[in-house]
Order: C-alpha cells, then sequence, then structure tokens
C-alpha cells in the first residue's frame, strides 16, 4: 500500500514510533532524510586531493583528510573548476565549501562542492605563523618549561623515518662519539596523513618507558607541505606533555617548524642532534686527564706548602730546645714560690705580734691583775653559801655577817666584826 493510500494520521509521526505492524514507507524516510539533510550548512573543509575525473559538465573528486586516514567522494560542476587560475591536480591541498545533497530515487548521499581553492604556500605558512603565536601566548614555548638533558644519557628514543638518511646520521654520529650508547628506535611515517599519529603513538611510549633518557624526533629535509606535521597542534601539545626531555632535529637550519620551540633542544640538523645529546669520549678521555693533571699539580703544591710549614716551625727556638722554655717558667715558679713564702712568713710575724699585744692588753684589763696587786673581792655569803653581793660599803656587812673574800691566790672565809673590826674564819 502507499503512502498516498494511507492516511497520514495513522502514520507514527517520527522514526522512533515505527514498529513491525506500523512502517514507514521507504519513500517517507527518504523524504524526512533529505529534508533533514537539505537543513544541514554548507561547511568550509579542507583537504588534499587524491583522485579526480571529469565526466563532460561534471567531476567527481575524492578528498582525503591531511592528518588521518579518512577519504569523503563529492562532486563538483566543471564550471567551478573552470575559474582556478591554477588547474587541480592529484596532491593539491584545497578547503572546499561542501553541501550534502540526498538523492530520494537511489538513497545516495552526495557531497556537492559549491567552491573550491587551493591552499598555497603562503597560506600555508600564514597558518603556521597564526598557530605559532597562539602557542606562545599559553607558554608552551616558556624557558621555564624546558628541562636540561643528561649529561651521558644510558639509552635515547629516536623517532624517525623508515630507513631514512636522519636515522643513520644520528645513530652513526652519535655511536663515533660515544660508542656505549643505547637507542630505542621507532620508525614511523614522518609525512603523509598518517604522520602525527604515528609520531605522536611512538612519542607516548618512549615516553612512558623508564629507561629511555632523552627523545630525538630526526627527519631530513624536504618541501614545506612534507614538513606540516612537525607543525600540527597535536604533535605540539604531546610534546609539552611529554616528562622525558625532547630534542628536535627536523630539517635543515633553515626549516623551522613549531616542533622546534616546544622542544627542549633545537638541533639543526639530526648530525647535530647526534653531536649535542652525548658527549665526544675522546673529548672527554682528555678532560680527565687535563683534571688529573690539574688535581695532581695542586696536591703537590699543597704538600710543599705544609712541608716548609712544618721546616719553618721545626726551625723556631721554642721547637728546636724545648727545654728553655720549661727552664724559664720553673725559675719564675720557685722565684714566685719563694716571695710567696717570704710575704706569707712576713704576714704571720705581725700578726703574732698583733696577737701578743692585744693579749696584754686584755690581761691589764682583766679582774685577776687587779687581784694580784693586792686587791679583793669581798662578798656577803647567801643562803645557798656563795657569794652574790659585792661588799661596797661597811655598812652593808654588820658584826656577825658571813663573807666569801677572793683574792689572786683563791677564796676563803670570814665574819664581820663590824665597822673597823673583822675576824678570820
Amino acid at each position: 500500500m502507499s503512502a498516498e493510500a494511507r492516511s497520514e494520521s495513522t502514520l507514527p509521526g517520527t522514526a522512533a514510533e515505527t514498529s513491525p505492524d506500523n512502517p514507514w514507507p521507504l519513500q517517507l524516510l527518504s523524504r524526512k532524510l533529505k529534508a533533514h539533510i537539505e537543513r544541514a550548512p554548507a561547511a568550509w573543509i579542507e583537504g588534499q586531493v587524491i583522485e579526480m575525473n571529469r565526466r563532460g559538465s561534471n567531476a567527481f573528486l575524492t578528498l582525503r583528510d591531511i592528518d588521518a586516514e579518512i577519504s569523503l567522494p563529492a562532486s563538483v560542476w566543471s564550471t567551478v573548476l573552470d575559474r582556478q587560475r591554477t588547474p587541480l591536480e592529484r596532491g593539491s591541498r584545497v578547503v572546499a565549501l561542501v553541501k550534502a545533497d540526498f538523492w530520494v530515487k537511489t538513497g545516495r548521499l552526495n557531497m556537492s562542492v559549491k567552491d573550491i581553492r587551493p591552499v598555497g604556500l603562503g597560506d600555508l605558512l600564514a597558518r603556521i605563523e597564526r598557530l605559532r603565536q597562539a602557542l606562545a601566548a599559553e607558554g608552551l614555548f616558556a624557558d621555564s618549561r624546558k628541562r636540561k638533558l643528561p649529561l651521558l644519557p644510558h639509552r635515547i628514543g629516536l623517532i624517525t623515518g623508515r630507513d631514512s638518511d636522519a636515522k643513520k646520521d644520528v645513530l652513526r654520529n652519535a655511536a663515533l662519539r660515544w660508542p656505549a650508547v643505547e637507542f630505542d628506535v621507532r620508525e614511523v611515517a614522518v609525512q603523509g596523513n598518517t604522520a602525527v599519529s604515528q609520531i605522536i603513538g611512538a612519542l607516548r611510549k618512549l615516553d612512558a618507558d623508564p629507561h629511555v633518557d632523552v627523545i630525538v624526533l630526526a627527519r631530513g629535509g624536504g618541501a614545506l607541505e612534507d614538513l606540516l606535521p612537525f607543525s600540527n597542534e597535536d604533535l605540539i601539545r604531546a610534546v609539552a606533555a611529554a616528562t622525558t626531555p625532547v630534542v628536535s632535529a627536523i630539517g635543515h637550519e633553515a626549516d623551522r617548524p613549531i616542533l622546534d620551540d616546544v622542544a627542549d633542544l633545537r638541533a639543526s640538523t639530526p648530525t647535530d642532534a647526534a653531536k649535542r645529546i652525548v658527549p665526544d669520549v675522546s673529548e672527554e678521555l682528555a678532560a680527565v686527564r687535563q683534571a688529573r693533571g690539574h688535581l695532581r699539580r695542586c696536591i703537590g703544591r699543597l704538600v710543599d706548602r705544609e712541608t716548609d710549614r712544618l721546616h719553618a716551625l721545626r726551625s723556631r727556638p721554642v721547637l728546636a730546645a724545648p727545654d728553655t722554655l720549661v727552664d724559664v717558667r720553673s725559675e719564675d715558679i720557685a722565684r714566685l714560690q719563694q716571695r710567696s713564702l717570704s710575704a706569707v712568713s712576713t704576714a704571720v710575724v705581725r700578726a703574732l705580734d698583733q696577737v701578743q699585744h692585744l693579749r696584754a692588753q686584755v690581761r691589764a684589763l682583766s679582774p685577776q691583775k687587779t687581784l694580784d696587786r693586792g686587791y679583793a673581792v669581798v662578798q656577803i655569803v647567801g643562803d645557798d653559801q656563795a657569794g652574790h653581793t659585792v661588799v661596797s660599803s661597811p655598812a652593808q656587812a654588820p658584826e656577825g655577817t658571813a663573807l666569801a673574800i677572793r683574792v689572786a691566790e683563791g677564796r676563803f672565809r670570814a665574819t664581820s666584826a663590824g665597822q673597823g673590826q673583822m675576824a678570820e674564819q
């Protein structure tokens, strides 16, 4: 049953509503696809012409992506091609304005080229410079990001073309400079649409290997189009993200891909890269010999200088006759001892004299001296039979009072006979 024979109200409104019992007619799907595709706007794309066939007023092209194995067939009117100043041919790099068309009768999708323009050398250079400035503004080329190469790498990762002269130059010159150098070689495409993906894959594998100390990207010279992979933004960012130092050795001195700016070291040629990543064994041996000779001379001068100092010290009088210093100090000690003994003796004699003088003064003031001169001390005897009150007046000792008399030689008792009289006990 045709779509016209069926009521529009009985057909599903969307593809999601279709079912085996209520399907869409094929022509309805084709019309919806055509309407959907025709709403898509035209787009400018970039690619490389790999096939081109003219058939009357039409031409059929096959465009391939610059950096991937993706191709797209397209058709173009011959009048569009005839407007080009330089005829397009296979291998041309172009930008094209394409619009998708869907043929309802055959169900085929066709990309129609509305306009096409070749990409010239000036356009490529301008594009590279814009990308270079944009990446520089991000800081990817800053010196602070550059990593120093090891003095002597144990293993070097080499990314280069298959059996290329650049590979031979790096291996040969590095081996001549340092025969023990080791390489991990990854051969990849260095131009064409697969070059970028292969180089990035090899770079990441080498960067993940802890035994690889430095990575070299080497390629010989070539046209600008051949070196374009080394100015690809994806490759530049992959190099910037690598943790292993990267050396750029692309082309000749005049070639300047963006890789040179982001790499940790730029070598002018693959041969120059080999000279800069490993030292020259002959130069290093010569430097070792020179350093040994310099060290030997320095040690010799140091030993001679210290020997002269020892001789000078040993020739001094104090070391030539060390007993002299001891004898002098011994005499000084003896003299000081004698002076000390004399001073102490004098001080002792003077102190003894002072003691005797003080003793004489104390004795002169002593009551015993007064008794020795014939005086006596008279005291009244108390109830405890001991003398207490000193008698200084006759009235204190009436007749019969017991008295205690102290004289120079001792004590004795007496009884008072009253005033004017004294009786002995």
